[in-house]
């Protein structure tokens, strides 16, 4: 990898004009894994300016060019996977095995989505079949400033590069300060792909700087952001000014509605979702919500599934999770358990204060279970973003349908049932952008977005696409004519 103090503007990789060095700390062993800057507005400038003379060109490139762009990308990053998984491993402290599979994995798996989506979109289209005159074209929205979180990275850079350069957009990426040296190694994979210079650019920095002058910058026409519903707020109202378009993907406090007649394994299953990735995921089921006939029961298998999930170092082989991100995430999750232990009538059923036993050092925290809670509790309320679920009984599937609706978030819920028809009909009803129902994965491409303060766009696939597009519509158009 380049040098981590460098920014990747225009096609090179050039020394910061305004940058302060801010170390990257391996959260399992508190020991600084690399130092990158942090680049200010003069840094942000220079990337804007750089994307906006790139645009006339490459909005002009046919889907062919840059369809054969992307398989190049897609080859080059198929061979540098494990060194992804491996980078993410190190810097975000996803255990190796799912960093490899799932962290690295998701990059690649979006890249080739896109590429089929691609294949398929069509750019221009008649209004009607009885409307020859009236031409609807799709054209890219311009420049773009992309700013993605810690969490997931590669998931997300991927989530928004790629359908950017698949419209025709010039863009600059701002990743995650905690986790910058995945899209770093991202912008050396584009290099080798062959990117032509100013189309792709990436700086790093906080919120406060490159992200308020990406969001506020009037040569910006788009910001796309995955992080805190809060962050998302503060993006909005700067980029108002100039009236560009937002797309948010924010938080998220997911429902699992486990009905009675729900498979046998479908607790243990919903708390192995919810502490996947240590629970630092928009879309974990935190709250599971039981009907009251299998609640004891429910209660128990929780208890036990808590307990055997086996906390360790990010870099030790094997189904484990991992720490938690920063001091600053280990410090939050720590409050909102001591919360938790606080609230009236919550029951601690598992984990805890504390790290686990036999971790000394870096973010651990204690798998925990909640059990008897009620939805005006915090941690029903509030994304705590780590392994931490709260688990309420219900005694109908109408009140298992408003409960699970009674949040400010909208981004996923779950049902686990065997009653197709019941399933279907809740479904219907939860407000939220995406359903799971026991445990089926949506396919790839599928849009991925929330409802209310989990956000207000779609990412991958044809939606993915659109988010990146204008429309444009065409009386008089000649039909006959090129």
């Amino acid at each position: 990898m380049q040098d981590t103090r460098k920014f990747y503007i225009n096609g090179e990789w050039v020394a910061p004009k305004a940058g302060a060095d801010l170390d990257v700390i391996n959260p399992s062993t508190e020991e600084v894994c690399a130092t990158i800057s942090l680049g200010g507005k003069a840094d942000a400038d220079a990337a804007i300016a750089a994307a906006k003379a790139a645009f006339p060109d490459w909005s002009r490139t046919s889907r062919d060019e840059r369809l054969a762009l992307m398989e190049k990308i897609l080859d080059v990053y198929m061979a540098r996977s494990d060194e992804m998984g491996e980078t993410i491993s190190r810097e975000m402290g996803a255990p190796i095995v799912l960093s490899r599979a799932a962290q690295a994995g998701t990059g690649s798996a979006h890249i080739k989505a896109f590429i089929r989506a691609l294949k398929a979109f069509e750019f221009e289209r008649d209004l009607r079949p009885n409307t020859p005159n009236d031409k609807i074209i799709y054209e890219p929205i311009g420049v773009c400033g992309l700013i993605t979180p810690w969490n997931w990275p590669m998931n997300q850079i991927a989530l928004k590069v790629m359908p950017a350069l698949a419209t025709g957009c010039t863009m600059i990426l701002k990743p995650s300060e905690l986790s910058p040296l995945s899209g770093m190694l991202f912008a050396d994979i584009l290099h080798e792909a062959g990117v032509p210079a100013g189309v792709f650019n990436l700086v790093n920095g906080d919120g406060p700087g490159v992200g308020t002058t990406l969001s506020g910058h009037k040569d910006v026409d788009m910001i796309s952001f995955t992080g805190s519903t809060r962050a998302g707020s503060a993006i909005t109202k700067n980029a108002a000014d100039s009236v560009k378009r937002v797309s948010l993907e924010l938080g998220g406090k997911g429902a699992n509605l486990v009905f009675a007649d729900a498979a046998q394994d479908a607790v243990q299953q919903g708390v192995a979702r919810c502490f996947n990735n240590t629970g630092q995921s928009c879309n974990a089921p935190t709250r599971m919500l039981v009907e009251r006939s299998r609640y004891d029961e429910a209660v128990e298998q929780a208890k036990e599934q808590a307990a055997k999930t086996v906390v360790d170092l990010a870099s030790k082989e094997g189904r484990h999770i991992g720490p938690l991100v920063s001091q600053m995430q280990f410090d939050k999750v720590q409050n909102l358990i001591e919360v938790g232990i606080k609230e009236d009538n919550a029951r601690l059923i598992a984990g805890g204060l504390g790290r686990p036993e036999g971790l000394n050092r870096g973010y651990f925290v204690r798998p925990t279970v909640f059990a008897d809670c009620h939805n005006d509790m915090r941690i029903m309320r509030e994304e705590i973003f780590g392994p931490v679920l709260s688990m309420m009984p219900f005694d109908s599937e109408e009140e298992a349908i408003e409960i699970a609706n009674d949040t400010d978030y909208g981004l996923t819920n779950y049902i686990q049932t065997s009653d197709g028809e019941k399933a279907n009909r809740v479904a219907r009803q939860l407000r939220s952008g995406m359903v799971d129902i026991n445990g089926q994965a949506r396919s790839s491409g599928s849009p991925f977005g929330g409802y209310k303060q989990s956000g207000n766009g779609r990412e991958g696939g044809e939606w993915g696409l659109e988010e990146f597009l204008e429309v444009k519509a065409v009386g008089g158009w000649f039909p006959d004519a090129p």
